[in-house]
């Protein structure tokens, strides 16, 4: 199997690794902009890999529903499909049935669900996702688990656990495919020692990585931070570990800080859509009558397309206008933003300074 990850600096618990895939190799920590439909929105795959990105994430339950997995797989599989010939990661849509709870019906042997598009019933079972993950191809795969809700009862979550835990071993004997790694996901709330059982278990079965699923779902941070750090902390060291939906500067840094090596979240492009720009100085809400006139770039420290061409009063007046490429320059700016910081997180992790940078960072921002 062409899966490898092997950590090449460490900072108390902060790693900074790589790991190798059939389609290439990532550096973590690692941002994985969100593709949803096989395509991150308002950009090519060419200006995604400008950005820096290294690998993507795409959503099988999106990609099921349309436009079917069997089309993908005729197609050649993902990467061909959506030109993108690097490192693919898809989740197993777990998350976006635990989204439809109004919908959907869990049962031990899986879930049935309506499409949110059209409403007709489907059926997930941990097969008939790995099949479904199997046919997409990427190189990174997720097992089918059930994301534990906010807030839950610890009855509801020591259930949940459980049927994750044999969901996943379900998972690990249905996966055929040796050219795709298959990763694990740590449920159990905000329940300390669910968390703990839940990782313990899972590690039995010996997975190539692990995720950490179902924290930033509405859970007061102060919380969210204990649980990821008492679950790094079982997690085997040599396997890379992946926070799953989170995407903040300051989220990162404090993931980072609890072992975590990789990281996905609509946010960045979400955020262009709606004219906030991420910047080293914090985030610029530039449809503000204050850009009307501002000669500045979106970051004066980018060197983004972006910013090597355009104003902010310039980026003003697009979104004022409606224009469709307020959203791209902005998307550009914000996904090249996030993996600038991946790349000062991976320098300061070498230098043995990131614990200080995080530091100075929360400071900056008056946290």
């Amino acid at each position: 199997m062409d899966f490898s990850f092997s950590i090449q600096s460490q900072e108390q618990r902060a790693r900074a690794g790589r790991v190798a895939t059939p389609h290439g190799c990532f550096d973590t920590p690692a941002f994985m902009p969100v593709g949803t439909n096989a395509a991150v929105k308002a950009m090519t795959p060419e200006e995604v890999k400008e950005t820096g990105a290294q690998i993507l994430l795409c959503n099988a339950y999106h990609l099921y529903l349309r436009p079917g997995q069997e089309l993908v797989r005729d197609m050649g599989g993902l990467h061909k499909f959506m030109n993108w010939p690097a490192p693919i990661l898809t989740d197993s849509g777990g998350f976006q049935v635990y989204s439809l709870a109004p919908l959907r019906k869990i049962d031990d042997g899986g879930v049935t669900f309506r499409s949110h598009i059209d409403g007709t019933e489907q059926r997930f079972t941990p097969e008939s996702v790995m099949q479904l993950e199997s046919d997409l191809g990427a190189d990174i795969i997720m097992c089918f688990d059930e994301c534990t809700p906010y807030p839950v009862t610890r009855e509801y979550a020591e259930r949940s656990i459980a049927l994750t835990s044999r969901w996943a071993e379900r998972c690990r004997r249905a996966h055929a495919r040796k050219d795709q790694a298959l990763f694990a996901i740590v449920q159990g709330g905000v329940f300390q020692d669910l968390r703990e059982q839940s990782a313990r278990e899972l590690i039995d079965l010996d997975f190539p990585g692990y995720a950490v699923g179902g924290l930033m779902v509405g859970e007061k941070k102060e919380l969210t931070w204990p649980i990821c750090q008492a679950v790094t902390d079982i997690l085997p060291w040599e396997k890379p570990r992946y926070l799953m939906g989170v995407g903040t500067p300051e989220d990162f840094l404090n993931g980072i800080a609890n072992g975590i090596d990789m990281f996905d979240c609509v946010i960045p492009t979400r955020l262009a859509r709606n004219s906030h720009l991420l910047t080293w100085s914090g985030r610029v809400s530039v449809k503000q009558a204050q850009y009307r006139e501002d000669k500045r770039p979106p970051d004066e420290n980018c060197q983004c397309y972006c910013c090597r061409n355009y104003t902010r009063a310039y980026l003003r007046h697009l979104f004022q206008a409606g224009e469709i490429l307020a959203s791209r320059l902005a998307t550009i700016h914000n996904l090249t933003f996030f993996q600038d910081f991946m790349k000062r997180c991976r320098r300061e992790i070498a230098q043995g300074t990131f614990y200080e940078f995080r530091r100075q960072w929360f400071q900056q921002q008056g946290e």
